[in-house]
């Protein structure tokens, strides 16, 4: 597989992380403890190097209409400065990604597709362009993104910014917007997390990441921040029941399967779009399998690719789980059977020969103290 380096590479190697490949990039995996780093953002404040995500800009008359269509959102209704989750799926409403998509305008928005899908979802979005006025560009490998990410965030960024913008930051809503100087760099700030905690994102041009990382670092430590890496990034997701493209999504599952029904725009929007007829019919006909979270009695944790059983039945599969460090139990997505998903069914899961009991529980594991 390619190997893909950040422009944060050589910030992360001073650090002495341990790096994986993820989606064919060189990643921090870890710095010293996945432990200390999830507890970090559960506490204090963790800084995040996100530069792996792509970014794809829609411009022109038509971006509204053309995001209708090439996504199963309604992403014209955004308004100015918010943002939206959405999926794009191909034409049997098999799920090609999720992302995030940010509206400056009508006829400007920024899709952002995760890190192994951006280079597919860039060129699905070029392809579905050609019969509207719009330009869509792929400026994935020219921009970078940082998160600083817990309930010490804000303070951390509010002493990078300058006080007259400091409404700015602290007016800014969750699945919304601003653009801002942050530590001498013009940024698109943004609040759209993927841990359960508060947090923020910052976009970037490559040239000023290590500069912008040192300050947001530098600026945190009186607060407790520390780098994260991916191993605690995937801890912190799965309590905060947050799918993952590859375990939980896939090109085999419909937006129904997941529980990403209310994504999916069948009534708002009028006109086609890609996938529908197929989407239409996915919600029409019960799902078999349907995504759930497990709570562990046990100490030991189910991994994805587990089986879950029923009265010794395999009834499903595993698709996240580990144990979780903020609540002290073993937690777990999995398909399950539809028969067996109902919130408090006792089911178990194989764990290499052995079956550990799990309960079906209710979505997030976690949610924080506002």
């Amino acid at each position: 597989m390619t190997e893909n380096y950040t422009a944060l590479y050589e910030e992360h190697k001073k650090l002495g992380a341990s790096f994986t490949d993820f989606g064919g990039w060189q990643m921090p995996l870890k710095y010293s403890s996945e432990l200390a780093e999830h507890h970090a953002v559960r506490n204090a404040a963790g800084l995040f190097d996100l530069s792996h995500m792509g970014e794809v800009w829609v411009t022109g008359p038509e971006a509204g209409a053309f995001l209708d269509y090439a996504l199963v959102g309604k992403l014209s209704a955004i308004a100015d400065g918010k943002a939206k989750y959405s999926l794009i799926c191909n034409e049997n409403g098999g799920i090609i990604d999720d992302l995030i998509t940010y509206r400056f305008g009508d006829e400007k928005y920024l899709v952002v597709p995760n890190a192994g899908n951006a280079p597919t979802v860039a060129a699905a979005l070029a392809e579905r362009a050609a019969s509207f006025n719009v330009t869509v560009e792929d400026a994935s490998a020219e921009t970078s993104l940082v998160a600083a990410q817990g309930p010490k965030a804000e303070a951390i960024l509010l002493k990078l910014t300058d006080e007259s913008q400091h409404a700015l930051v602290t007016g800014l809503k969750y699945y919304a917007f601003n653009e801002v100087t942050v530590a001498g760099h013009e940024v698109i700030l943004a609040r759209t997390g993927y841990t359960g905690e508060d947090g923020f994102e910052l976009f970037l041009p490559n040239e000023g990441a290590a500069s912008l990382w040192e300050s947001v670092a530098q600026a945190g430590e009186e607060f407790g921040i520390v780098p994260c890496g991916l191993a605690s990034r995937d801890s912190l997701r799965l309590e905060a029941g947050m799918p993952l493209y590859g375990n939980e999504l896939s090109l085999e599952r419909s937006p129904f399967d997941a529980g990403l029904g209310p994504v999916v725009a069948l009534k708002s929007k009028e006109g086609d779009f890609v996938g529908r007829a197929a989407l239409e019919a996915a919600k029409d006909a019960l799902p078999k399998r349907k995504l759930v979270g497990l709570k562990g009695h046990g100490r030991r944790a189910g991994r994805g690719g587990y089986p879950v059983l029923k009265d010794g039945n395999v009834v499903g599969e595993v698709t996240s789980g580990q144990p979780s460090p903020t609540l002290g139990y073993p937690v777990a997505l999995a398909y399950v059977d539809i028969e067996h998903a109902e919130l408090g069914t006792a089911l178990d899961v194989d764990l290499r020969g052995k079956a550990e009991p799990f309960e079906v529980v209710a979505l997030p594991f976690y949610k924080r103290q506002k």
